[in-house]
């Protein structure tokens, strides 16, 4: 699918028809783009547009480069966002010609968001340059948002582990392990789009950096401090969440321990009336407490006293 957005009084607006509008359009978008979409787009003007494979290349120099006039920039933004399990995929942005051309496989929710409000309020989005600003500034405040969830989430984990009204019988460590583990997962993809991000913004910095007006320039330093405070926030979350997963691991190891104490412990108070009562089950003939007349109470009076004296003692010492 392709989309192009032309100047609209200060606005931009949905093409007709976008490919007869490549001249006229400011920004192209292109999501999932068919073959004939892709020889039009780079007949018209004369760059090779990257294919999926290209795009999910890790090497910066095939991330970020100049070809024929044009810049091309690659980030990774999250989908989905919504929910935990995110969606990584890279979009390449191509700056050619004053025009912004965008090239994704995946819905970003910036995507969807951003068009609608260009359309409605006027955001200065005159040339490609802005608009990819504009639309940078729409996917770092949608991270922004993911990430204040994530915290929130994990402050909840954090709070139904060491809340002192749950009890151990209500706590579900399985439940809690899950949860650690997603909004681990959560950040570690947010942090890896952040980095992107940084590269890119940084290498926009760079290739405008000469011709952009003051108040641009002023924007994409703004948005590489948004971004470094972001991924400082990532970096905290991580440390959080990884702290969490200890601090689980070590309540689940002391359940454990706990359960193994009393084993311990039941078998320790039952062990001595266990020994008395397998000595008189022995077949022996000489048994001379075997012809008493209370020889059977005074036994089951030594199996009491023998199970309460550890149990006595156990409670003394602070075992119980």
């Amino acid at each position: 699918m392709i989309r192009g957005f032309v100047p609209d009084n200060g606005r931009l607006r949905v093409a007709d028809d976008p490919l007869k509008s490549l001249d006229s359009a400011l920004w192209i978008d292109l999501c999932e783009p068919t073959d004939a979409e892709e020889a039009a787009l780079e007949q018209h003007f004369h760059i090779d547009i990257p294919t999926r494979e290209e795009m999910r290349a890790i090497e910066i120099s095939s991330r970020l480069y100049h070809e024929n006039d044009a810049t091309f920039m690659t980030a990774t933004l999250p989908a989905r966002t919504d929910t935990d399990d995110l969606l990584m995929w890279p979009v390449t942005f191509v700056l050619v010609r004053d025009k912004l051309i965008t090239v994704r496989y995946h819905e970003p929710r910036a995507f969807k968001t951003f068009p609608q409000r260009v359309e409605q309020v006027s955001l200065g989005c005159t040339s490609g340059d802005t608009i990819l600003i504009a639309l940078l500034e729409a996917v770092v405040d949608r991270i922004a948002d993911v990430l204040e969830r994530a915290q929130r989430d994990v402050d909840g984990v954090s709070h139904d582990i060491f809340s002192a009204d749950s009890t151990r019988a209500t706590k579900d460590y399985q439940s809690l392990l899950r949860q650690i583990g997603r909004k681990g997962d959560l950040v570690s993809d947010l942090r890896d789009s952040l980095v992107s991000l940084v590269r890119m913004i940084g290498f926009l910095g760079q290739t405008v950096a000469e011709s952009a007006e003051r108040e641009l320039r002023g924007r994409i330093k703004t948005t590489t401090h948004d971004i470094q405070a972001l991924t400082d926030q990532t970096a905290f979350l991580s440390q959080k969440v990884t702290f969490l997963l200890d601090a689980t691991l070590g309540l689940v190891n002391i359940e454990q321990s706990n359960i193994i104490k009393i084993f311990t412990i039941a078998a320790g108070v039952f062990l001595p009336p266990t020994l008395i009562a397998s000595i008189y089950g022995m077949n022996f003939a000489h048994m001379p407490e075997l012809r008493w007349q209370f020889g059977y109470p005074l036994a089951l009076i030594a199996m009491v006293l023998s199970a309460v004296l550890p149990t006595w003692y156990f409670k003394r010492r602070g075992w119980l």
